[in-house]
């Protein structure tokens, strides 16, 4: 799957997967390294589409002016 461009829920899931793997403690230590590797990818392509995603809510978001503002998500409780 390294060729194709996955979705976050892709990600997550490979993610899973890998952890699994890793838990297990049964894989060579080669395709233990290999799978930390990937893993490792993933994690930084998830945290990238996160802050992607977050960058997109605070430009959506408007304040009592029309203007944009930054809410922190926490503070946004469905105003």
């Amino acid at each position: 799957m390294a060729n194709k461009k996955m979705t976050f829920e892709e990600s997550i899931k490979r993610l899973e997967e890998i952890v699994g793997h890793l838990e297990k403690g049964d894989l060579p230590l080669q395709d233990s390294i290999r799978c930390f590797e990937e893993g490792n990818i993933l994690v930084k392509e998830c945290s990238r589409m996160l802050d992607e995603a977050e960058q997109k809510v605070i430009m959506l978001r408007s304040g009592k002016s029309g203007e944009a503002e930054e809410v922190p998500f926490e503070e946004s409780k469905l105003s």
